[in-house]
């Protein structure tokens, strides 16, 4: 039997995931990574270290699967994406990586939308509107900070395709990947000429491209002993970790959405056509499937609500789950449950680092609004859960009601899927028939698939996930529970446009 690996370069540590050729989960093994912040606002890391947690859980992965490495056929690529790698001729990086979360590039934003002629005019050309996040922010940066440097590039990568050269010693990126540069014709899905031109940019920095599945090189042999696989092993082009964990979440044909309630949330959704927002509210990019597209948008303290209000508010609940040996998200959730839904009136605006979709305001301040006399701990702590909810739905009524995108069913994920009452909940607010599936490995999955559409197992990526993605339960929303909820999202609405210049007064205190 052949297997497959899965390699997610991660912000905290890179995954490998085993895969057979019947799509089955064998074993994953991750290794952890350093992230170094030399100045307030910065964030930085050195790409040697994902090459080491590369080798580190590849080797454990394959150990704990207990197969020969020399039986792996094929390795998929998945990573966070934006962040600027740059290297000499040799492949040597001339500077740490300037990654995704790394808020230095403020100047050089309003900087690309001003030279093009505005942000309207960006989205006509990549897609997006300029971000501090997308990367070619970040090499502006470069050229105008670290002029010495800037004159050395010969290749720019991006983080995943750094651990590409580094098995393969081919320079390539992927068009999922680079749709988040600001450099990228997604239309054409080959590199702007009229971004290149208009910023002065060296096109032979710029990788070939391939679609996600396609073979982008083989393993070297000093990279096959390393990781304890075999030389000439195929390495496909892989994608960045949003496109990617939506093969891993089987959400590949149009209408099929998915919801990732982490820390931050992500409301993915599928499009076989290339459709963009004017306002720049939600991001456009091409999806890991060959020739489509996908539109996505980021609450930035999604399931991060529910966790400050952990730390900070539920020390109680934290002493009595440890001695009851259980999750203290369990005795919360409980707790939630017994608020009716509403809370009588109480929201919770989770704005605890501001907010990316749909306002794009680094200023938003989270707070609980209608509070009174009758409020116990119970509303408060279902506030917050039904509050990211509500923050998501901003973005699911943006991408459906704003963009005409058909959402037929959301596929829930991250640690919003694991409560039977917040899968309820974000049906009942969604108003959408959810659906978990048989498997949570997101974007290290999602690889491993692509990689066994490159290496000849399956025809199409959809036939991967057909035959390793299935449906574990369906939740259909509650009538009563839709209809109150769509009247209190009515109200949550209206709710940041009356506080936006409150929190911007607040924030020049």
């Amino acid at each position: 039997m052949a297997y497959y690996l899965g390699i997610d370069v991660g912000t905290s540590g890179t995954k490998t995931l085993v895969m057979n050729s019947r799509c089955k989960v064998l074993a994953t093994a991750t290794a952890e990574h350093a992230i170094s912040a030399p100045r307030p606002g910065w964030s930085e890391q050195n790409p040697d270290d994902w090459w080491a947690s590369t080798v580190k859980a590849t080797r454990a992965a394959i150990r704990k699967a207990g197969i020969n490495g020399n039986k792996v056929a094929g390795i998929g690529l998945s990573g966070q994406m934006h962040g600027l790698v740059i290297t000499d001729a040799a492949g040597k990086p001339l500077r740490p990586s300037i990654i995704w979360n790394d808020q230095r590039t403020a100047r050089q934003a309003v900087e690309i939308e001003e030279t093009v002629g505005g942000k309207k005019k960006l989205i006509s050309l990549v897609g997006n509107a300029a971000m501090t996040s997308f990367t070619l922010t970040k090499l502006l940066w470069v050229r105008q900070n670290e002029k010495r440097i800037y004159d050395r590039i010969k290749h720019m990568l991006l983080p995943k395709d750094y651990v590409r050269l580094r098995l393969t010693g081919e320079y390539v990126g992927d068009v999922s990947d680079m749709s988040g540069t600001l450099i990228l014709n997604q239309k054409t899905r080959k590199w702007s000429r009229k971004m290149i031109s208009t910023f002065q940019l060296d096109a032979d920095i710029l990788p070939p491209i391939v679609e996600s599945h396609e073979v982008s090189g083989r393993l070297t042999a000093g990279a096959a002993e390393k990781l304890g696989l075999a030389a000439g092993t195929v390495v496909v082009g892989g994608g960045g970790d949003q496109a990617v964990g939506a093969v891993g979440n089987g959400v590949v044909a149009d209408g099929l959405t998915s919801a990732t309630m982490g820390t931050s949330g992500v409301v993915f959704v599928h499009s076989k056509d290339y459709k963009t927002d004017p306002a720049g509210r939600v991001g456009t990019f091409c999806a890991s499937v060959d020739g489509e597209y996908c539109m996505f948008g980021c609450v930035l303290a999604a399931g991060g609500s529910f966790q400050w209000y952990r730390n900070v508010l539920a020390q109680r609940q934290i002493a009595q789950a440890k001695r009851k040996k259980i999750d203290p998200y369990e005795l919360l959730t409980a707790q939630a449950a017994e608020a009716p839904p509403g809370c009588e009136g109480l929201f919770w605006l989770p704005y605890l680092t501001g907010e990316r979709t749909p306002h794009a305001d680094p200023n938003a301040k989270a707070c609980w609004i209608g509070i009174h006399s009758r409020t116990t701990r119970n509303e408060l702590v279902r506030a917050v859960m039904e509050g990211a909810t509500f923050a998501m739905n901003d973005v699911v009524a943006l991408l459906r009601d704003e963009q005409g995108m058909k959402i037929r069913q959301i596929r829930l994920s991250g640690g919003g899927a694991r409560s039977a009452f917040w899968r309820q909940l974000q049906a009942d607010i969604y108003a959408t028939t959810c659906a978990t599936i048989n498997t949570e490995e997101g974007p290290a999955y999602g690889a491993a698939l692509l990689a066994s559409v490159g290496a000849g197992q399956y025809g199409h990526i959809r036939q991967a996930v057909k035959a390793g993605i299935s449906i574990t339960r369906t939740i259909k929303p509650i009538a009563a529970n839709k209809r109150l909820y769509a009247k209190y999202y009515a109200r949550y609405r209206q709710l940041y446009p009356a506080l936006k210049d409150q929190f911007t007064a607040i924030a020049d205190l």
